[in-house]
């Protein structure tokens, strides 16, 4: 136990609503610390994104003492006490499954060794032991504004450590996400994954086939929206998880990286970051348009080669072939694939600038976004896709009389191109 003259915790730096959850349940002799992330955040200096808060209170007795609280979660029972937008979680204290005194109410197994379902409670030793990181297992006390540290939380972000408490093996196998928990702490805290915790993750990576899809995409989204997109992508390729969260990926993959779908990729994940770090909007649908634009192409050149399709017709069945096969890993909403596929059907609009076109395009609700996707690949094409990219970036810079202008320069140049696509035999890739 550090007290509070021993670190530099200060309720100041903690939400008021936070605050008044963790009052209300200590005035009402309930056990009541502020967990995990929150603490590990202050400590490092960092601004909490959230606060979570953990109480020997059932959710039950949580529900009766708030009267703006909802329990969800079946997997995990949670109370969610809600201030309008903002959400404090509040989790019982979980203890050892071997505690329960029937196993088959609270809790179950796969036998893989993962977790279904996960309701048995006990103290507060007990369930830092079930924290995934010992930088997790950090507990802030308000009844004396002490910090519990069971774990050796502590002496790992001094280190800057990634440690898994426990046998590596049997907690992943417990709960896969915990391989891309460890890879998104790492890169987000500028920390390195401990060898011992490393270890298995290759070899167990194929686990997350059985993580459900839903719950893969929220993963996903904590993983390349937080603004370390790029850094991430190489982590996870490292330890052979993107693999698995992206099997269409992997017939883009070489051993060198450097394929232009690698490079449009990496392009795509640190065009990403800057927006974050510009405080521009990023949305899922721009991102998984990135992700599968490489198997999206791959596809489209074989339809292409197997039915003699012409390429606008190819990247149709493509775009539709790709999204339906990699729902069954990730789940991605139809508000996100939607525009995901306008996105990419927009690549095939936009050399098309003659007459009123251009104005059109402009005026598309999805226009923005498609010509950044466009100056993407530009940067890695080059030529033609290219120049096209800066004829929209001088077109959208310029006014009325400009504009029409310029699309009358088009037609002085000479006949349109077809936009077509050679046919070929797609490469196989580098091993």
């Amino acid at each position: 136990m550090i007290p509070r003259s021993a670190h530099s915790i200060s309720r100041t730096d903690i939400s008021d609503n936070a605050l008044k959850v963790l009052y209300r349940l200590n005035k009402n002799g309930y056990q009541a610390y502020l967990v995990g992330g929150g603490v590990r955040d202050l400590l490092l200096g960092l601004k909490p994104k959230d606060f979570d808060i953990v109480t020997d209170a059932s959710p039950e007795q949580v529900k009766k003492l708030f009267r703006n609280c909802r329990l969800v979660g079946r997997r995990f029972r949670l109370a969610h006490i809600l201030f309008g937008r903002d959400i404090i979680e509040v989790a019982t204290m979980r203890g050892h499954h071997s505690n329960a005194e029937d196993d088959t109410v609270g809790t179950a197994h796969a036998e893989t060794g993962m977790i279904l379902r996960d309701n048995v409670y006990g103290t507060i030793e007990e369930d830092a032991e079930r924290r995934d990181f010992s930088i997790n297992a950090l507990y802030y006390d308000i009844s004396d504004f002490s910090v519990h540290d069971f774990a050796d939380g502590i002496k790992a972000i001094k280190k800057r450590q990634i440690e898994l408490i426990g046998d590596p093996e049997t907690r992943y196998r417990e709960d896969p996400v915990r391989m891309l928990r460890a890879v998104r702490f790492a890169v987000k805290l500028d920390m390195s994954i401990t060898p011992r915790s490393a270890a298995p993750i290759k070899e167990l990576a194929n686990m997350l086939a059985q993580i459900p899809a839903a719950r893969l995409f929220e993963e996903i989204q904590k993983l390349f929206l937080s603004g370390k997109a790029l850094a991430t992508y190489k982590m996870l390729r490292e330890y052979k998880l993107m693999q698995q969260l992206f099997p269409a990926l992997k017939s883009c993959f070489t051993k060198e990286g450097d394929s232009d779908a690698e490079r449009f990729l990496e392009a795509a994940l640190a065009n990403t970051d800057r927006r974050i770090a510009e405080g521009k909007r990023v949305t899922p649908a721009f991102l998984f348009a990135a992700l599968y634009w490489g198997p999206v192409q791959r596809r489209c050149d074989e339809l292409m080669l197997e039915s003699d399709l012409p390429y606008v017709d190819a990247l149709g069945l493509a775009s539709s072939d790709v999204l339906d096969s990699s729902q069954k890993r990730i789940a991605l909403p139809k508000r996100f694939s939607v525009p995901a596929r306008e996105i990419w059907q927009l690549q095939l609009r936009l050399p098309k600038r003659m007459g009123s076109r251009a104005a059109k395009l402009a005026g598309h609700p999805r226009f923005r976004a498609a010509y950044d996707f466009l100056l993407l690949r530009g940067q890695i094409a080059g030529g033609e896709v290219a120049q096209l990219g800066q004829w929209w970036t001088d077109y959208q810079s310029s006014d009325e009389g400009q504009q029409q202008k310029l699309v009358k320069e088009l037609k002085s140049r000479g006949p349109r191109r077809r936009n077509t696509r050679r046919r070929r035999k797609p490469a196989e890739p580098k091993q």
